[in-house]
């Protein structure tokens, strides 16, 4: 809700120049010495407002200007300006300027008037009668005092009841006077009964035979210029319309002769239409089946590219690792050739070696040749002795060699298993990653089967079903097809028809649960033999529109005449007069009641509907021929209206009228519904065979979705083997290969082993038998050894011949190392020759791949081109069938536009035709009458005036219908249409008769008037006829009387309605405005006193109207018994009185409230009360401005608004403003003694304010 933000005051009262107010903050208090002003605020608000002066306790308001009440005014202007700000902070200043005897009002800055100004206070909740603002000082007590009158008039105020108080008052002693007025002419008429039936009774004979005489001359008279003038009348009109039917019936063969060739061009045009929109149509099939054709192209190569890609780089995948394994490999041989090289340099160095430690040693002992030569004799000895001991060490030292060889062969053989069992190991890997990839790609190809299968199944489905509903919808379109060309009519809807539709839609919208629709759209006979009988007995109704109410019917009429439609037929349902059906009627043999030959249509209000339908027919009885509807009609005891099955209707008076081209026509509505009915299908089954051939155009997809679908099937099948290769097969055969080398490694460190161990056993056995050789030398060399100084011959040798064992030693080791690594070298090489063998074979089937899958780059390219322009081209080709389609549409509408004004003109032209001859075959009829007509007056001495010619040229032939027209017969007609009657004296009723059948009736009871006078006076005698003279003033007398009386009552009935509609005004407004007090007020109550069993209760004395009578308010205190208001004490009545004052600002609730010292009567307590309750509504619901001299109140303010006086010529108020938010209350501030006690010392020197000087 919005706030008031500042009051702007220009030497208003007290307040001298231009001041402002302000601003004011949620909770505001104005506090000031006695004097000083304070209450001046509020009438500067009620001045605002737009109060009278009396409020504003001043006699006049120029009194209000600074200074005038001492005779010096300080200016002769003064304004108050009451600045507004609505829920989204947009001010409005509402401004009332004093200037002399003128009151000008404005709205930010704009002048308005009066009424605007209450209005726009009156939008943003301020009531300035109600005064829903405002509380002065002393009314808070005096609310308390008041009487229930008194409190009642509170309530009109606050309502705004009391404006209707005055019409009330007018229009409730209008009514009394009405009703005194009608009783009086009541006693009147009744005096006037009495006397009429005493003057009846002694002149009745004479008044008889007067008024019989009068009447037989009157209406003989009246029966022959009644008949004459009606026929006379008629031929008129009959020559009239039968000149304008010629005419019209030529121009109208004029019209179709023209229309007829329009229509040929425009069938020419459409026909051409058509064939283009089908050809168009054949290029859209063929440019889709070009689409699809290349869509699917597209598809499958981008598959394969797809599926070239992932193998080029599964391939590629492969090429890196064997580039790894081949880059390992030549790194390997590098490293194999680098450890020959560095073999045979380690060889060269240990030859040097030794070659120089053998020279450097042999210098020490050098034997003569003697002792060479004996050396040579001795070892070939010792040889000789140690034949068969060296031959088993030869034998064992080979044996040992060969071991060693075989050792070495193994450990190389063991490595190169261990390379393979690596090798293996690596292809292991790469065959389960294979695996896993083919598994994936396997699931996705079932993924993408799976889906393709669905949509297959879904698309097949469909298919299907669009096969089987397209032939549904064929064959209930050839059957509405052949029942609507068995209807042979064309429903085209007339603009008129058109307009009156559009008419019951909008009522029907309008007033969706209350309009019905129209009678023959509601119901229907229940076979077609009985539609021209049910559409006479409808007539009129027929095309009447059914509402629930006559509110609702006359606020229909009301929207009809809005819209100046034609005139409308309404039945109100709660309306009707509905006569209870004569059940003995439905058991008639050979008839029916029309009741029961009429069905409802609609399935909501049946009930109701049967209640117009009986309203409408009534109990009229339809029979199969006209002789049995007659008979049944006229042959019982009592008249029946009956009607046959061809329209003829016998009505109880004994009017017949028979039917006719325009009832039939108006029976055509029957039919027509059923034809609109079968059209409307035609058009659904036309758009839905539509969709059907495009979702038939769905089989390309499906072939489509097919073809894909058997694709991934393949890649699925390819995947799968693959798989099922690797799992079973070259898995297996890896793991297997690693097994068999795994064991034969572990086979070759068996064999190491063993071969190591005879070794060690050779070994032994050759140390054995070097120990016997050298125990034989020992003793061979003996003396030897002795010469040369050494211990043994060994010792010798070792010296000298320990070098060339070393070096024949490490020469054969040397050759077997580099036997062996050779081996190993062009081993590797025929690997490494394998490898780039396979590598050369990957890089080439890689280069394949790209090219393949280039070229399918390329196709797949070319393809997505030639589906971007069959698809441009279809859109085109499309946009080119949408534009012929629309032209097509054109013409076709305007090709049945005109066939359908065609039809209509040549049937109105038949309809015309026929009138023409009707109207012919009526006027020789007429003439006819007339001719008979004037001679029956000829023949009885008829007393009638021509104003031309003479009654003697009338001719004595008597003619009847079968008299054949000719030249005779023809001059009788025109020498009888040259006399001219004098009709001056014929009533204008009967002149004003229309119909044929208002004649007919009033032309019987001439008749039979005539009779019936001739016939008394046959038998009467002649009266005195005085008495006739009296009783036509008694007559005369009684008619006045009737008429006041009749006048007076529709006065009284007129006056009561006027009464009531502002009586349930009043109360309606009373009871808004009392009803939400008495529910609000206990809820406030409570909240004031802070206690739930405090209780208000507010009653009406008078529950039906209570602004007639008091209204109670009593208050239960807490903790207190029922007590009157009188009994409280004051402070209650005061808190009873706010409780009631803030009900009332709730009905109407304001954007602020100001109260002008409340708290006058309330103690500390109640103070407190008081305070929580208004700084909670401050909070959420309202703005409150309060005038208060207690501390304990306005402590408790968001703000401080102090006035004080000054002097100077006479005394003038200033204004203080303090913002008390930054101080918290002690509840709030969770009982901070500091801020309490500072907010308590700023708000005891705000109320010692005083004057500045």
């Amino acid at each position: 809700m919005g706030y008031l933000k500042q009051l702007d005051v220009e030497n208003f009262k007290s307040w001298r120049g231009k001041q402002i107010i302000g601003p004011f903050m949620k909770f505001n208090c104005i506090i000031g010495t006695n004097g000083s002003g304070k209450s001046n605020v509020m009438d500067a608000l009620s001045f605002a407002m737009g109060d009278r002066a009396a409020v504003l306790r001043v006699k006049h308001l120029r009194d209000l200007v600074h200074g005038a009440h001492i005779g010096q005014p300080v200016s002769d202007t003064t304004s108050v300006a009451l600045h507004y700000c609505d829920d989204e902070d947009q001010e409005t200043v509402f401004r009332r300027r004093i200037s002399g005897n003128s009151t000008e009002y404005c709205i930010n800055g704009r002048t308005v008037s009066h009424a605007k100004y209450i209005e726009e206070l009156q939008k943003i909740g301020i009531v300035t009668k109600a005064q829903n603002c405002l509380v002065f000082q002393g009314a808070v007590e005096s609310i308390a005092l008041k009487d229930p009158k008194e409190r009642t008039k509170m309530f009109e105020l606050i309502s705004q009841s009391s404006e209707y108080a005055a019409e009330y008052e007018k229009k409730k002693m209008a009514l009394a006077k009405a009703r005194e007025d009608t009783q009086f002419h009541f006693n009147k008429k009744k005096a006037a009964n009495v006397e009429r039936k005493q003057v009846f009774q002694e002149k009745r004979e004479a008044e008889k035979f007067q008024a019989l005489l009068d009447d037989l001359h009157q209406n003989r008279l009246k029966l022959s210029l009644t008949e004459l003038y009606h026929n006379e009348k008629a031929i008129g009109i009959v020559s009239d319309n039968l000149g304008e039917k010629q005419q019209a019936a030529t121009a109208l063969n004029n019209k179709v002769m023209t229309l007829e060739q329009t229509l040929k061009t425009h069938k020419k045009e459409h026909g051409r239409l058509t064939r283009e929109q089908q050809q168009i149509e054949k290029e859209i099939r063929a440019q889709e089946h070009t689409l699809s054709q290349f869509r699917s192209q597209y598809i499958s190569t981008k598959m394969n590219t797809t599926h070239h890609m992932k193998k080029a780089e599964e391939l590629r995948k492969a090429l890196k690792s064997k580039q790894n394994m081949l880059a390992m490999k030549k790194k390997e041989i590098a490293g194999s050739r680098q450890e020959i090289d560095e073999l045979e340099k380690t060889w060269r160095s240990y030859e040097n070696q030794v070659q120089q430690q053998g020279i450097s040693s042999g210098r020490d002992i050098e034997l003569g040749a003697d002792q060479l030569e004996r050396y040579k004799e001795l070892k070939e000895l010792a040889r000789k002795q140690g034949a068969v001991f060296r031959q088993q060490a030869e034998k064992l030292n080979w044996e040992v060699k060969a071991d060693y060889e075989n050792v070495a062969f193994v450990q190389r053989r063991k490595k190169e298993v261990e390379h393979g069992i690596r090798n293996s190991q690596s292809q292991l890997e790469d065959l389960t990653i294979r695996a896993e990839k083919l598994e994936d790609y396997s699931k996705t190809c079932e993924a993408s089967l799976e889906e393709y299968c669905q949509l297959e199944k879904s698309l097949t489905a469909e298919l299907q079903r669009v096969q089987q509903r397209c032939q549904e919808v064929n064959q209930e379109l050839g059957q509405v097809l052949e029942e609507l060309g068995n209807a042979r009519l064309d429903n085209q809807e007339s603009r008129r028809q058109l307009q009156r539709k559009e008419l019951l839609k909008k009522l029907q919208r309008l007033y969706p649960e209350s309009v019905y629709g129209r009678l023959s759209d509601l119901c229907s006979p229940i076979h077609k033999k009985y539609q021209l009988a049910v559409t006479k007995v409808f007539g009129h109704n027929m095309n009447a529109i059914v509402v629930t109410t006559e509110k609702v019917a006359r606020q229909c009429i009301s929207f009809v005449k809005e819209e100046r439609s034609e005139p409308e037929t309404f039945l109100p349902i709660d309306y009707l007069d509905v006569r209870p059906l004569k059940e003995r009627l439905r058991e008639v043999p050979g008839a029916k009641m029309v009741v029961d030959v009429v069905k409802i249509n609609a399935t909501t209000g049946a009930a109701h509907l049967k209640k117009v339908v009986q309203f409408v027919c009534g109990n009229a009885l339809v029979c199969e021929t006209i002789k049995e509807a007659r008979n049944m009609a006229f042959g019982g005891k009592e008249r029946i209206k009956t009607i046959a099955l061809d329209g003829t209707m016998f009505a109880k008076s004994g009017v017949i009228s028979g039917g006719s081209s325009d009832l039939r026509s108006r029976a055509r509505c029957w039919e027509e519904k059923d034809v609109t009915r079968l059209r409307e299908r035609k058009e659904q089954l036309t758009a839905e065979l539509r969709d059907l051939m495009k979702l038939k155009r769905k089989d390309s997809d499906l072939k489509q979705v097919v073809a894909q679908a058997q694709g991934a099937q393949i890649r699925l099948k390819y995947s799968k083997n693959e798989l099922e290769n690797l799992r079973k097969k070259n898995t297996p055969k890896c793991q297997a290969e690693i097994s068999r080398m795994e064991s034969e490694v572990a086979n070759l460190d068996y064999q190491i082993q063993m071969q190591l161990e005879s070794v060690e056993g050779k070994e032994a056995e050759m140390r054995k038998i070097r120990d016997q050789i050298n125990q034989m030398e020992d003793l061979v060399f003996s003396d030897f050894c002795a010469e040369i100084g050494v211990n043994s011959i060994r010792e010798y040798e070792q010296e000298h011949l320990k070098q060339q064992a070393e070096l024949d030693k490490k020469r054969l080791e040397f050759e077997s190392q580099c036997a062996r690594l050779s081996a190993q070298l062009e081993y590797e090489q025929g690997r490494l020759e394998q490898q780039k063998k396979q590598l050369h074979k990957m890089e080439v089937t890689i280069m394949e791949e790209e090219r393949i899958m280039a070229e399918q780059k390329e196709d797949e390219e070319k393809l997505l081109l030639a589906v971007e322009e069959a698809q441009d081209k279809l859109l085109q080709v499309e946009n080119q069938l949408l534009s012929k389609k629309s032209k097509v549409a054109a013409a076709k509408a305007e090709l049945d536009q005109k066939t359908q004004r065609l039809r209509e003109i040549s049937k109105d032209l038949v309809n015309l035709q026929q009138e023409v001859m009707f109207a012919e075959t009526t006027l020789e009829q007429k003439r006819l009458a007339r001719h008979n007509l004037l001679l029956a007056v000829k023949i009885q001495n008829v007393p009638i005036t021509l104003l031309s010619g003479s009654l003697t040229e009338i001719s004595q032939v008597q003619l009847d219908t079968e008299s054949e027209s000719t030249l005779a017969t023809t001059d009788i007609y025109e020498r009888e249409a040259q006399l001219v009657i004098d009709y001056s004296s014929l009533g204008a009723k009967l002149r004003s008769l229309q119909t044929e059948e208002e004649v007919e009736a009033h032309l019987e009871k001439l008749k039979a008037s005539v009779s019936s006078i001739e016939g008394v006076l046959h038998h009467t005698a002649t009266p005195n006829l005085k008495a006739l003279e009296r009783m036509r003033e008694v007559r005369y007398k009684l008619q006045g009387v009737t008429e006041a009386f009749e006048a007076c009552s529709s006065a009284a009935r007129r006056c009561y309605q006027e009464f009531e509609k502002i009586k349930a005004q009043r109360c309606r407004t009373f009871s808004q405005c009392f009803e939400h007090v008495a529910i609000v007020i206990e809820q406030i109550y409570k909240r004031i006193c802070r206690n739930r069993s405090a209780q208000a209760i507010l009653s009406a004395e008078n529950a039906e109207e209570p602004y007639l009578g008091g209204i109670n308010y009593n208050c239960v205190a807490p903790g207190k018994r029922f007590m009157s208001m009188d009994n409280l004490s004051g402070g209650e009545k005061a808190i009873a009185s706010l409780a009631l004052l803030f009900a009332f600002h709730s009905f109407h609730p304001a954007p602020f409230i100001v109260l002008d010292e409340v708290d006058a009567a309330l103690d500390n307590t109640n103070i407190g009360k008081v305070t929580t309750f208004i700084r909670e509504e401050s909070k959420h619901n309202m703005q409150i401005i309060a005038i208060s001299l207690k501390e304990e109140f306005f402590s408790k303010s968001d703000a401080l608004l102090g006035v004080y006086s000054d002097f100077d010529e006479c005394m003038f108020s200033g204004i203080l403003s303090l913002d008390l938010r930054p101080y918290p209350l002690a509840e709030e501030d969770n009982g901070k003694t500091a801020d309490k006690e500072e907010r308590m010392v700023v708000t005891q020197e705000a109320s010692s304010l005083r004057s500045p000087a």
